[in-house]
């Protein structure tokens, strides 16, 4: 037995409460090193008197990846706190106790040794990780508001453009895009399904991107007024859409009052504390790339001299953004935060954050602009979820980039899963492009058979999507400033079929929601060679079951409850075939009839859509 492998870490994403009065515990150990685990568990108190250690439970190996297995078991406790070890059996025989003080021969010392446990003290409910339930059920979509639509001519900056004037944007153009823009389209978006809007910044700055803040509690003069702001959200209200507003309080943008007042009064300047300076007076070399010098005399995004980052630390900055953060959700009713450069804010400041918001708004969902893993930010005290960038990097290498094989692609799924508790899991923001990343259908070389089916693949994970305007329409841009077009309005401009696509993937979404967010994921079979990928959800009694071909021969599969699909053809009344780049979903009755997957995990099998054969000799990337 490899014990090396072995790892588990009280109240973390390995052991927490799931609901008010049910523990999530899981066990990680070395791929394919361990026959069984089991967990023993029970009162602290009481474990002299009713040796509870004699009666143990069975753990699920749940997800793997391609160095270690996931145990998992849910649990309660009477009394609300427990003290817990495992049993576990390596492939080899060897039968250990694994507790808070490591590995012991599993015998009656050391079950009867109280300090030889984990706990969790008490099941505090204050501490307990709480997804907000509306988050779940959405499906966001991203608006750059000065690319959205120009609804109000009269705000227009200097020197704006016609809309759609240029074919590729430039880093400083402007075209006119505002929130009545916004309030001109909402039907548009309900009719799409959207039930959530993510606003990219709409506060007062210079740039057309709105990250540079100058004034944090006025509307930029160029996207309207906070009375045309409080209508959008009203208006979003009335049709079931949630909205969140961007903010960024690593850094300023050079032209706030705060920091000109630096810039003229230097280390005498009451707001010289505000920000991370070196030396005094304030400098920086202008080179040919404006976002860019190499000898900038204070801290800054990147090396951004036009942002120079906050002192979070610093009393007055914590009060002046806490402020911002209160003021928007009370006197506008926004219902969540997204956190530019979130990474790069203490943590005690976080937190503070944290609290304001939800003594403010208790369902307010708080999302952090984080492109790594991110377990110190997502206890529960921080922020809600992350934008899922990692998740969704592995499944754009494998399926658009084909920078790895299909089984990193499921390891990386599994290992991100695994990093963190499961109501997190389903309100992970999973993002497939942005205003940061070249388009979708770019990146898919347009390919629009491909993208159908990346984004098919995505919505059917656990986390919610975020749509990126103009996707439903097929549009496609380059890195930024690229994948800032203007919106296309125009009916002769939109693809109407992959609007249909979209809209009715949403639906979709919407409808099976429940299993995606809080089913049991099964991998049921990935083929290298012929790209096959089967896996599914379990949950209250049914079966989400989807297959993809991600190969380059056809699939062949029964013609049964198959719900929604592309690149299918129907060869019989019996036989469909499933093309390259297509994709089936079906929802089936589960059938308990225990097999082994192809990680070696126990499953129940499910009645309806399976996979027939592959006719793909080989199959290569």
């Amino acid at each position: 037995m490899n014990t090396a492998a072995i790892h588990h870490q009280p109240e973390s994403e390995f052991a927490y409460l799931y609901t008010s009065d049910k523990m999530h515990i899981r066990l990680r150990t070395g791929r394919g090193d361990i026959k069984n685990a089991e967990l023993l568990n029970g009162d602290p108190y009481q474990l002299e008197h009713n040796e509870w250690f004699n009666v143990t439970t069975p753990m699920e190996k749940y997800l793997s990846t391609t160095t270690h297995d996931y145990w998992t078991v849910e649990t309660s406790a009477p009394f609300r706190r427990l003290s817990y070890a495992f049993k576990i059996e390596g492939m080899d025989g060897t039968i250990l106790f694994y507790g808070d003080h490591g590995f012991f021969p599993y015998q009656e010392t050391t079950l009867k040794a109280a300090n030889n446990y984990f706990k969790l003290p008490y099941f505090h409910e204050a501490d307990r990780f709480k997804a907000p339930q509306w988050v779940k059920e959405t499906i966001w979509y991203q608006i750059f508001p000065e690319r959205f639509a120009n609804g109000d001519p009269t705000n227009d900056p200097a020197g704006t453009l016609a809309w759609g004037s240029k074919e590729h944007p430039g880093r400083d153009d402007f075209f006119g895009g505002d929130l009545q823009g916004v309030l001109d389209h909402l039907d548009h978006l309900t009719d799409l399904g959207i039930n959530g809007i993510y606003f990219c910044p709409i506060f007062q700055a210079a740039s057309n991107h709105k990250y540079d803040t100058i004034d944090y509690f006025e509307i930029d003069s160029a996207f309207g007024d906070k009375e045309l702001f409080k209508k959008v959200v009203a208006e979003c209200h009335k049709r079931g859409i949630r909205v969140m507003l961007d903010a960024v309080f690593n850094h300023m943008g050079d032209f706030s009052p705060q920091w000109q007042d630096v810039i003229k009064h230097g280390e005498n300047s009451a707001y010289a504390n505000w920000f991370h300076i070196h030396q005094f007076p304030v400098t920086y070399t202008p080179t040919a790339n404006f976002e860019f010098s190499d000898d900038i005399s204070y801290d800054t995004f990147a090396f951004t001299p036009h942002m120079p980052k906050l002192n979070t630390a610093n009393k007055e900055v914590q009060a002046y953004l806490l402020d911002i953060a209160r003021y928007w959700i009370t006197e506008f009713d926004i219902d969540a935060w997204r956190l530019d450069v979130a990474n790069e804010v203490d943590h005690r400041f976080w937190r503070k954050f944290h609290d304001v918001c939800t003594e403010a708004k208790p369902d307010i969902y708080i999302l952090g602009e984080i492109w790594h893993s991110s377990q110190a930010w997502l206890q529960g005290d921080e922020f809600h979820a992350v934008m899922n960038y990692a998740f969704t990097d592995a499944i754009l290498s494998y399926f658009v980039y084909q920078t790895i094989p299909l089984s990193k692609m499921v390891s990386e799924l599994n290992h991100q899963l695994m990093l963190y508790r499961e109501q997190t899991n389903q309100i992970m923001f999973n993002v497939l492009d942005s205003h940061d990343t070249p388009r979708l259908l770019t990146i898919a070389q347009n390919n629009k058979a491909l993208m159908k089916q990346v984004l098919a693949f995505t919505y059917l994970q656990k986390g919610v999507p975020c749509l990126y305007y103009g996707d439903e329409y097929a549009m496609d841009g380059a890195g930024d400033p690229d994948c800032r077009k203007c919106m296309v309005w125009e009916g002769e401009q939109q693809d109407l079929e992959m609007y249909e696509f979209v809209k009715a993937l949403i639906a979709f979404r919407k409808t099976h929601q429940p299993v995606l967010s809080e089913g049991k994921l099964r991998w049921l079979e990935t083929n290298e060679k012929t790209g096959l990928i089967d896996f599914a959800y379990e949950y209250d009694g049914k079966m989400l079951h989807g297959i993809f071909n991600t190969g380059q021969a056809p699939i062949y599969l029964e013609k049964e409850h198959i719900l929604f699909s592309t690149q299918m053809h129907s060869l019989d009344k019996n036989i469909i075939e499933l093309a390259p780049y297509g994709f089936a979903v079906s929802l089936d009755n589960i059938e308990r009839t225990e097999q082994n997957d192809t990680s070696g995990n126990k499953h129940s099998l499910v009645a309806g859509s399976r996979r027939l054969s592959s006719l793909s000799t080989e199959f290569s990337r």
